[in-house]
């Protein structure tokens, strides 16, 4: 991915677009964290009060007047805090759900391109885990920094009403902590992005590997896998560990300096006593207010230390968000309504390589027509489908779909109008239902039924024990390849799209549930334009034309009758040689 600079630009735009439409959420957490503040400036001033009044032999009526409001200060502050943390929390969520839902979008309308290069885990660790480290940094971080920033003022500003000499000391260690954290705070955020870029890696990984967990065991490799495993956990260990003893020794450096400043301004304050220039109970302010400053300067190396983190985050998200699809979506150009024509017109194409995929590729097939396309492995039968879907465009000349060249067409218009079967079924931890419809709540369950009838269902369909509800296994897990082809093709009849096309959707079935599916493909193909990618030339029998690639070009094409019945048609020598595959030659409606 392409390295970006974080300027503070690229702050205040995160906290914008996802804190402005939660703009009165965030001013009540303001004023309750200001209150905060101000509450705990007032409470050692209360306590002195106390103290120096005791001393003095104050009235008890009014000691215990003075306690109470100092006891009810705390309890107000404990009640504003509980106020303060759920906004802080709900705001946090929100924003980062938000931001969530916006890369997960991002990352959807990216080329193939780019998913072929990146694992499904190292893009969740982005979408997720690096979103996850930002939510302090949505919720509190702009918020507390300047409310702790105000206690330490508001401290230092009282510590110099009872004593300059108190106040310059104070004020002298708290710039001193704080300049120390900014100077950390350069080192350490290089060093939490390449611990989330190692985080991002060792994902990715195990998702592959999990996924393929059948393939792994079956083929010995598990020791194999353990020592990546261990490779990629220790990479991160070493990068993750280099970060937060970085991190600690900030926070570390400035609780020492802290400590330092509390422990002269106390001896200060100690001598003035000795003096006679401050009273016990103002020497006791002193120590209240000291041991107050230890909170927001530890507050703000904790806000330091997170932002540190949330600077990698940012730095990761921006990298992502500057990936722009190379697909540009069409102006908008309508689709004929009904079944559409399908044409490539002298495509050229290639996956970035030297060698072409489809080399001046020509044809056309009609509407309400069935084109059956053979040829051997790699010549090039299924990035047809993939241009026809428009996840890639040709090099060179035009797909066109009701003579519209898709380039012209909005995405979203194409993938309502066609739609796509192949021998891997993506079936969710979901019910039914969801699975069928894809989660579109605005089908019908009478809708889903009749397809289910149509398609050969119902009979499994009685056997699921909670109807439509009926929750099914992640990758299909309960349900046989051939209910899964079925399931894969109520999904489409569900769609109704005006283009069908099977990727060789039956090849790794056995015969009798290839039968049953067969009726279903003849249900589905009605009164659509199909085209069916083959490698088993049985698959093809309700062709009305045949198209034969052979190393990305189109080779053949005609009339199926006409080609199979020319013995000199490399369409006849396939039949011939695959003759036992082959139950009919004759043509289907």
């Amino acid at each position: 991915m392409p390295t970006v600079r974080i300027s503070p630009r690229d702050y205040w735009r995160l906290l914008a677009v996802y804190l402005k439409p939660q703009w009165k959420l965030v001013g009540l957490l303001t004023l309750l964290l200001l209150s905060t503040t101000g509450l705990q400036l007032v409470s050692p001033l209360i306590l002195r009060q106390f103290i120096d009044r005791a001393l003095d032999g104050t009235a008890l009526n009014t000691l215990f007047f003075i306690a109470s409001l100092y006891i009810g200060f705390a309890i107000l502050i404990q009640v504003i805090k509980l106020f303060e943390t759920w906004s802080a929390e709900y705001v946090g969520w929100t924003a980062t759900n938000n931001l969530r839902a916006d890369l997960a979008l991002h990352v959807l309308g990216l080329d193939m391109s780019f998913h072929n290069a990146h694992t499904p885990g190292n893009l969740i660790e982005r979408v997720d885990g690096d979103v996850f480290t930002l939510g302090n940094f949505f919720s509190r971080f702009i918020i507390n920094v300047l409310g702790n920033l105000l206690l330490t003022i508001g401290v230092i500003v009282l510590l110099t009403r009872i004593d300059w000499r108190i106040g310059l000391t104070v004020g002298l260690f708290a710039a001193i902590t704080i300049t120390a954290l900014m100077i950390f705070g350069r080192f350490t955020s290089r060093r939490f992005m390449a611990a989330r870029e190692a985080s991002a890696e060792l994902m990715g990984f195990l998702e592959e590997r999990i996924g393929g967990t059948e393939d792994i065991r079956s083929a010995g490799a598990t020791a194999y896998v353990i020592r990546r495993n261990h490779e990629f956990a220790r990479e991160y260990y070493r990068r993750h560990k280099s970060a937060m003893i970085l991190g600690s020794a900030s926070f570390s450096t400035s609780n020492l300096l802290t400590v330092i400043g509390m422990v002269v301004s106390l001896g200060v304050a100690a001598t003035l006593y000795r003096d006679g220039a401050i009273t016990i109970g103002t020497v006791f302010v002193v120590f209240q207010f000291t041991q107050l400053l230890i909170q927001p300067v530890e507050e703000i190396s904790r806000q330091l230390r997170d932002f540190q983190q949330a600077t990698a985050s940012i730095g990761r998200i921006r990298e992502l968000q500057a990936i722009q699809p190379t697909l540009a979506d069409g102006p908008g150009a309508a689709l004929p309504t009904g079944p559409l024509a399908v044409e490539f017109d002298n495509v050229t194409f290639s996956y970035g390589l030297d060698q072409p995929i489809l080399r001046d590729v020509s044809f056309r097939i009609e509407s309400r027509q069935v084109l059956g396309i053979v040829g051997r492995t790699g010549s090039g039968k299924s990035t047809i489908t993939r241009l026809l879907f428009r996840l890639y465009d040709p090099d060179e000349g035009a797909v066109r779909l009701g003579d519209v060249d898709l380039r012209e067409v909005k995405l979203a218009d194409i993938q309502t109008r066609v739609a796509l079967v192949t021998q891997e079924i993506q079936l969710f931890h979901a019910t039914v239902r969801d699975n069928l419809t894809l989660f579109d709540r605005s089908i019908p369950d009478t809708r889903i039924e009749e397809a289910l009838e149509r398609l050969g269902l119902h009979e499994w369909r009685a056997t699921l024990e909670d109807g439509l509800v009926t929750m099914l296994a992640s990758g299909g897990g309960g349900v046989s390849a051939g209910e899964a082809q079925l399931l894969a093709f109520a999904r489409v009849f569900l769609r109704d799209p005006d283009v069908v096309i099977l990727d060789e959707a039956s090849s790794r079935l056995d015969p009798s549930t290839e039968a049953r599916l067969e009726r279903a493909i003849d249900t589905l193909f009605a009164g659509r334009t199909a085209i069916v990618i083959a490698h088993r030339l049985a698959t093809i029998e309700r062709a009305h034309e045949v198209l034969v690639m052979a190393d990305g070009q189109v080779v053949e094409h005609g009339d199926r009758e006409t080609l199979a019945a020319d013995p000199t048609s490399r369409f006849a020598e396939m039949l011939r040689a695959g003759h036992d595959l082959v139950t009919s030659t004759e043509a289907r409606p």
